[in-house]
């Protein structure tokens, strides 16, 4: 145990801090003068192309005669669009996210037998090794789940015979252990949380053989394993809508920077767990939640477009919320019109709204998917279109699914493993260069001063 001062900030560092913050300070405007693309993004959101990939597509604009048209988002995984592979797997099926990790990993979808063979292999490496949950996650619980969930995978590490071996076979059996794992690590790592710091018994379901990965986190989760076909379904779907996203998300874009410097399978994906933990990423939903959990407080009347609209321009103006200046959900750094994902999630929330009695909160979210473009077009300067993301509406299923807020990220990473998967083992089939973007230095250049003259 660290003494209590260990996290304490000190006058010291304090002063040491406010040194670092003017050392650290770059001019904005020199982006603009040196053509540089900050966040390797211009102006309209468009990435910097660093890469190539056979993996997804995400699509926000045409070129029509010439120019670049903003169209409705499309999303492709491995040339399929993401509407016709949840519009076309089988209604009664909640393996819809086994299918589809299988497609991203092998280029093709299975076929019945390899679908099965699949989905057997995958439940073989459902166990974690001896004794881990009671040494590395019971005896070291954090209450942060991703910090729970990066450690687990390092040390997964220590367990592993071959575990520096980047071979094209050891890779994918390591990355199919951990895409079998990271539901029992984050579930787990829930639990061991909940019994330290929450009081509350400590309860571990082993997972079924025959359950799919979302039924397997309902099982594991609830205190009686139950769940129906419905909330095992939409978290499915859920799973699926957020198991892939191109190369150029932040997290993707770090698994293939990480893997180019030929380090093992567990650093690699710590280091996109890490990208992953990020609010502006894989954190977005809770910030949604959190914001409509204020909406609610402040807004007497939630079908009152007025004074909703007024909660919205509050938020716009820093004066509600976390007074960032944000409506969260809303905008995406690449969809303009619309996200698929939010999209096609849309008509399962409004089904577990109906059957759960969240009829009330769902018109609210309808609401300000609607108002919320308008207000921003009326109350910023923006250079491209706004629309909800799917982080508008994954949180909120989340809680319809009675799921903790500590694990809205982990399911995150839980399906993007996937996605992860597939893009360091397309990394690692190039195995030639060390990613090394440039940065121009501002710096002038001083002559150094000895230390008894300054």
């Amino acid at each position: 145990m660290l003494p209590s001062s260990y996290s304490k900030i000190t006058p010291e560092i304090e002063k040491l801090a406010g040194l670092t913050e003017q050392a650290a300070y770059v001019n904005p405007e020199l982006y603009t003068e040196y053509g540089v693309k900050r966040g390797l993004r211009d102006l309209n959101g468009k990435g910097v192309l660093v890469g190539i990939t056979n993996i997804s597509e995400v699509n926000s604009q045409r070129v029509i005669d010439g120019k670049n048209v903003p169209i409705p988002g499309e999303l492709y995984y491995r040339g399929y669009k993401i509407q016709d592979i949840v519009n076309n797997i089988r209604p009664d099926s909640h393996f819809g996210f086994e299918e589809i990790t299988y497609l991203l990993l092998f280029g093709e979808l299975p076929t019945k037998k390899q679908l099965r063979n699949f989905i057997k292999l995958l439940s073989s490496y459902r166990s974690l090794p001896k004794n881990f949950v009671r040494d590395s996650i019971l005896k070291k619980p954090s209450n942060d789940m991703m910090n729970s969930l990066a450690r687990s995978v390092l040390a997964l590490y220590s367990y592993d015979d071959n575990p520096d071996d980047i071979s094209q076979p050891n890779v994918l059996r390591q990355c199919l252990q951990l895409i079998a794992m990271f539901p029992l690590l984050s579930v787990y790592g829930y639990q061991a949380y909940r019994y330290y710091a929450k009081g509350d018994s400590l309860i571990i379901h082993r997972p079924k053989k025959e359950y799919s990965t979302a039924e397997n986190i309902l099982h594991c989760l609830r205190d009686d394993s139950s769940f129906t076909p419905l909330e095992a379904k939409l978290l499915d779907v859920a799973l699926i809508l957020h198991a892939e996203h191109g190369g150029g998300n932040n997290s993707t874009f770090t698994t293939h920077l990480v893997s180019s410097s030929g380090t093992d399978t567990y650093s690699a994906i710590a280091a996109a767990l890490g990208s992953l933990k990020g609010p502006r990423h894989g954190g977005a939903n809770i910030k949604v939640v959190k914001m409509f959990a204020d909406l609610k407080k402040n807004v007497k009347d939630w079908t009152d477009e007025e004074e909703v609209g007024a909660y919205l321009r509050a938020l716009l103006h820093k004066e509600a919320f976390d007074h960032a200046g944000l409506i969260y959900g809303i905008g995406h750094a690449v969809y303009s019109i619309s996200d698929p994902r939010a999209v096609l999630f849309q008509g399962y929330v409004e089904q577990l709204a109906e059957a759960k009695g969240y009829d009330k909160e769902y018109a609210l979210y309808s609401l300000v998917e609607r108002l919320a473009p308008q207000i921003i077009s009326e109350e910023r300067k923006i250079y491209k279109g706004v629309s909800p993301n799917v982080d508008f509406f994954s949180g909120f299923v989340y809680q319809m699914l009675g799921l903790p807020m500590e694990l809205f990220t982990p399911i995150f990473a839980i399906a993007r493993i996937a996605g992860w998967s597939a893009h360091r083992l397309e990394e690692l089939s190039h195995h030639d260069k060390i990613m090394r973007p440039a940065y121009m230095t501002v710096a002038k250049h001083r002559k150094y001063i000895p230390i008894d003259e300054r």
